[in-house]
């Protein structure tokens, strides 16, 4: 076991499979919003309400208390969706303990002010590492023992080789990257890509067309994450292509599931309505598409998404906007 205590913010099934997994290699305390997420887990090492079905290991506690799972920990874990990130961090602030890297799992953007989450925990927490661990992790697969991969980027060789000692475990295999922006990009832009990839599923496109999506998007995904500072050859990696793969493919992934949904016909409110997770990919959208206007950039399948995300045009007519671009070199976007 590592010398380290890590605190784990954020009791959803990511978060909660993270603690899972890195109780074998350090004390983790999980805190959770919700008090019958933690008496479930300090009672019955569930968590039923994100992870059904599933037995958490008996060492893994939860708090209520943000100060108590901060106040001691060594390492700070921030799974906390895109638009509470920032109030739960100020909360932070007020109990960790000075030079106690922060973690980011949070595959999202700010809406306010179009930041990363590694950008916010530098603006209140300047003094502290920030990094960011991404990849194609689906967290019930991981739970169950399959094997995966995943990266943690810091700035810092040095950090990220410790930090790396705390989530490598068993089958969950974890690299390291100084790419922080790459890294972290990544993992926000391919939620709309799925988003892409489901309405064509949900239509009953083949598996040439999810192909040609997932290809396409992905040369989308590195312009603008080039453009934003990340480098080219993170886009081909764990925290590029890996998740945009697991992401656009699986069942489980929650962004792919809505654009399913919306091929069928249905609209966003009730499709939001049934879901108990947060699909990162419907509120980055917009922002995606201000950072790219930013950036001059062309991103014709995230804007047609963002287009019937919004209510301008159905999901129907945007997929045959997309099968209607006119094909040039591979290069170019389109």
């Amino acid at each position: 076991m590592l010398d380290l205590r890590v605190a784990i913010l954020g009791g959803g099934s990511w978060g909660t499979t993270v603690a899972a997994q890195v109780t074998r290699n350090a004390p983790v305390s999980l805190w959770a919003r919700n008090p019958d997420t933690v008496t479930q887990i300090n009672t019955h090492h569930r968590n039923e309400t994100y992870l059904p079905g599933a037995i958490l290991p008996e060492k893994l506690t939860a708090t209520e208390h943000i100060a108590e799972a901060v106040g001691t920990a060594d390492v700070v874990v921030m799974a906390i969706p895109s638009q509470s990130f920032r109030s739960v961090l100020d909360e932070v602030k007020q109990h960790i303990r000075s030079q106690i890297p922060v973690i980011s799992l949070t595959k999202g953007l700010e809406a306010s002010s179009r930041m990363r989450m590694t950008e916010i925990i530098n603006e209140v927490l300047p003094d502290h590492p920030v990094g960011v661990l991404t990849g194609p992790n689906l967290a019930r697969e991981i739970l169950d023992g399959r094997a995966a991969a995943s990266v943690i980027a810091m700035e810092d060789n040095f950090n990220v080789q410790q930090l790396q000692a705390v989530f490598n475990s068993g089958l969950f295999r974890t690299y390291t990257n100084t790419d922080i922006i790459g890294c972290e990009l990544g993992g926000v832009l391919k939620n709309i890509i799925a988003i892409a990839v489901g309405m064509g599923d949900g239509q009953g496109a083949g598996d040439n067309t999810r192909a040609g999506l997932i290809t396409r998007g992905l040369a989308e995904v590195t312009r603008l994450g080039v453009a934003m500072g990340g480098r080219h050859e993170t886009f081909a990696g764990l925290a590029g292509m890996g998740d945009m793969i697991a992401t656009c493919t699986s069942p489980q992934s929650r962004n792919h599931h809505v654009g399913i949904e919306l091929g069928k016909g249905r609209n966003m409110t009730d499709i939001m309505a049934e879901m108990v997770m947060v699909a990162e990919g419907v509120k980055s959208a917009p922002i995606v598409m201000a950072l790219a206007e930013q950036y001059g950039v062309e991103m014709p399948i995230a804007r047609d998404v963002t287009k019937v995300l919004s209510g301008e045009a159905t999901a129907s007519r945007a997929f045959r906007s997309l099968l209607r671009v006119e094909a040039g070199a591979e290069s170019e976007p389109g």
